[in-house]
């Protein structure tokens, strides 16, 4: 595609009718970044049941926002999407598209950005404008450092990582343009079809990225036994459990338990390490909490460099206290 300049489009994904919240943290970057390069911010959001959606993302910075309610997008399909996406894309001619880095922004973005035959940039931390082009900084070497890239065509295609970006406060008297998009998709078209979905129900009802308090474990828990007393203090706190990568390894807890820079993103107000070395993938998905506790048995762990506080002892022996401490309080 050729260069534009025509602002900021961010592709929303939404829970029912609820944006998610890293839809709302990158309707903040498109705010900023159309400060820059000029251009509207405009949202597209896909699914059923949209009706409240226009109001919520507005509120939120989109200044147009463009609604594809429809019962086939109500979840998530890389081939049901696409059509409609690509077609809008060509038409505004942004200068810049946005997708989160989830299970479905990161299926979605390499196939838009080679419909479009333009690059795309996933797992970006970070968008500077720079001599009037983007410059995305993301992670790079296990998260040992950051590399900053830049592309010669636009649209720049991107994923944002969880909780890189800080939301707005939302401004529901904010007047913007809501339109519904009449879909081009031929379900024809679509050669292959979802025959069973299972929803891994959030422990306590909270979801990790949203999460005040996130409790990881690691090797140092001896065996999925110890993740069903996370579990425990978990709910007990209203938090939500997450993992090392080699834990999902070992099929100790859901893959989607893992944090860290092939897994989720996560930036509580507490994040407490259990069990866990501390390698730089993992810091990746974790190193922006606002406290880390970590309790090892090793005392030379790389965890206790990131924590500010740490245990060194056994958790296999911690935990069970730490859970019966909390229901004393509690109770």
């Amino acid at each position: 595609m050729t260069d534009n300049n025509n602002g900021v489009l961010v592709v929303v994904e939404v829970e029912g009718s609820q944006p998610t919240d890293l839809a709302f943290e990158m309707l903040a970057l498109a705010r900023r970044l159309t400060e820059s390069i000029g251009g509207n911010v405009t949202a597209v959001a896909f699914g059923a049941g949209l009706e409240s959606t226009g109001e919520i993302l507005t509120a939120y910075g989109a200044d147009q926002v463009l609604l594809n309610d429809n019962e086939i997008f109500a979840n998530f399909h890389a081939e049901a999407w696409l059509p409609d996406l690509s077609k809008i894309v060509t038409e505004s001619l942004p200068a810049v598209v946005l997708l989160g880095h989830s299970e479905a922004g990161t299926d979605l973005a390499p196939r838009l950005a080679f419909r479009l035959d333009v690059d795309v940039a996933t797992g970006c931390e970070s968008i500077d404008i720079i001599n009037g082009r983007p410059h995305m900084t993301r992670g790079c070497f296990g998260g040992l450092a950051r590399e900053v890239v830049t592309f010669t065509k636009t649209p720049a295609v991107a994923t944002i990582r969880s909780k890189s970006q800080e939301a707005l406060i939302p401004v529901t008297e904010r007047v913007g343009e809501i339109k519904n998009v009449i879909s081009i998709l031929d379900v024809n078209s679509i050669r292959t079809r979802v025959v069973n979905r299972e929803k891994e129900k959030a422990v306590g009802g909270v979801k990790m990225e949203s999460a005040k308090v996130v409790i990881g474990g690691g090797l140092g828990l001896g065996g999925p036994e110890g993740f069903k007393t996370l579990n425990e203090i978990a709910e007990l706190v209203d938090g939500a459990v997450g993992a090392s990568r080699a834990a999902c390894d070992l099929d100790w807890c859901p893959r989607s338990y893992q944090i860290g820079l092939s897994g989720r993103t996560v930036a509580p107000e507490l994040y407490l390490a259990v069990g866990i070395s501390g390698a730089s993938h993992h810091m990746a998905g974790c190193g922006n909490s606002k406290t880390i506790v970590s309790i090892n048995s090793d005392p030379k762990a790389e965890i206790f460099k990131s924590s500010r506080y740490g245990i060194i002892g056994n958790s296999q022996e911690i935990m069970p206290a730490l859970a019966e401490e909390i229901r004393k309080l509690k109770a």
